[in-house]
């Protein structure tokens, strides 16, 4: 299908700057960030005062690695609104995590803040092929999650029409994109797989839908998933990265003519990768934790925010600016398994490596004495629900243990037995460990 390359004059010249250019620009973006956290938030200027650091140290890019990690725990233990750095009079949005295991962390953002979203979100729907007049159909949740939000105003930003949809009713997510025939639709990779399963069973061939573009995001998706989906929907599938507390979808977006990683929109947000054990900054090319620093933030500037997600830092190809590689796991969610690290997406990627298997899978650890153990719940695809599923589990068993080292248990159901997540991140982990 035909890839919508950038015309001449459509890139932003800060798309196109010198690496001189871009770096002069966040030095000053960032010592003003830094006194702006310093003056207007108690937290980061007991942090920086603990450290013995002040934002007057910053000389250079490289002095950031002085100043403090702010970890999740910092929004928490300031909730609600502990880590504004302007009155809450001036916070025209909230966003918040789920809460799920413990306060939702709180985001906020001043009228300016929601302008730059948008215009972000709109760079990014741009570098994935988007185009003023585009339908877009947004299969994201709304609500507190920042997903429908950021993706409906960059949309409209861009000069799209939106359907703003939302999660869920995948039956009628498929009659409007019959109906509406959007071209780029942004959701979840793991939901888009269901929108192709509810083609599939109303008898209808998914790669006939209109939608030539998928930008997906809010949860990691390996490159055997876009693959399957590419031929699934007979679309182009770009990565989009963005996480609440440091804005929202739009920090970093594949551009659809290389979808060689996200480009880092870092006239907006500095990275940093660093070793997840001793906080040490890495060099560029070598992998570990994300870390960044927001240069324009308002309402909730943000320092050295540990990201948790496993990945490294990339030279410029499309854009003057780095990208992202593809995001391996996450710190938190590395398993520890009789001594070897696994990570979900290790196992995502052998599922969908099988045929006879469609791409949901479960992950479901258990402890017996001191020793955690992994059984793995997958399932056949409909064109294959008479085969057999103990030799298929026992294929999968195999290619696990020799590929990743971990012995697990696998259970292979029949077509849906996995549990589908309609709204939000897909439930890939089932910890039933004793806290």
């Amino acid at each position: 299908m035909p890839v919508k390359m950038p015309q001449p004059g459509e890139l932003e010249p800060i798309e196109r700057a010198s690496r001189d250019e871009l770096q002069a620009l966040q030095l000053k973006r960032l010592r003003a960030t830094l006194q702006h956290a310093y003056d207007n938030v108690p937290h980061y200027r007991r942090a920086f005062d603990a450290k013995g650091v002040h934002p007057h140290d910053c000389h250079t890019l490289a002095d950031l690695a002085k100043f403090p990690f702010t970890g999740k725990g910092d929004l928490r233990a300031n909730y609600p609104f502990g880590m504004f750095a302007v009155p809450r009079q001036q916070v025209v949005r909230i966003h918040a995590s789920s809460g799920t295991t413990g306060k939702p962390t709180v985001v906020g953002y001043t009228r300016n803040d929601i302008d730059t979203w948008a215009n972000l979100a709109a760079r990014s729907i741009r570098a994935a092929g988007g185009r003023a007049g585009d339908i877009v159909h947004v299969g994201y949740g709304y609500g507190l999650f920042t997903g429908g939000l950021g993706a409906h105003y960059g949309a409209e930003r861009l000069g799209c029409t939106v359907v703003p949809m939302g999660g869920g009713q995948t039956e009628k997510q498929v009659q409007l994109i019959e109906d509406f025939r959007p071209d780029i639709i942004m959701c979840t990779p793991s939901y888009m797989q269901v929108i192709c399963e509810e083609y599939r069973r109303q008898g209808k061939d998914p790669r006939e839908m209109s939608i030539s573009v998928g930008i997906f995001g809010a949860e990691p998706w390996t490159e055997q998933m876009r693959r399957d989906i590419e031929h699934s929907a007979g679309l182009d599938a770009v990565d989009i990265y963005g996480l609440s507390e440091v804005m929202g979808p739009g920090v970093a977006n594949e551009c659809i003519e290389t979808k060689d990683g996200p480009v880092i929109w870092e006239d907006h947000f500095y990275p940093e990768i660093i070793d997840p054990e001793t906080g040490a900054v890495l060099p560029d090319g070598q992998e570990g934790e994300l870390v960044f620093t927001t240069l324009t933030k308002e309402a909730l500037p943000v320092i050295r925010y540990r990201t948790r997600d496993l990945t490294r830092l990339l030279p410029p190809t499309a854009r003057a600016m780095r990208r992202m590689g593809k995001i391996v796991g996450r710190s938190d969610d590395m398993l520890i398994i009789r001594g070897v690290n696994l990570f979900p997406t290790q196992i995502e990627e052998l599922v969908l490596s099988q045929p006879e298997l469609s791409g949901q899978y479960q992950l479901i650890v258990t402890r017996e004495g001191l020793l955690d153990e992994v059984q793995v719940l997958a399932e056949v695809t409909p064109a294959h629900a008479a085969a057999d599923r103990t030799a298929i589990g026992r294929e999968l068993q195999h290619r696990i243990k020799t590929l990743i080292g971990v012995s697990t248990r696998v259970s292979v159901g029949l077509p849906e037995s996995i549990e589908r997540t309609l709204v939000g991140k897909a439930r890939r982990v089932v910890d039933q460990r004793p806290k």
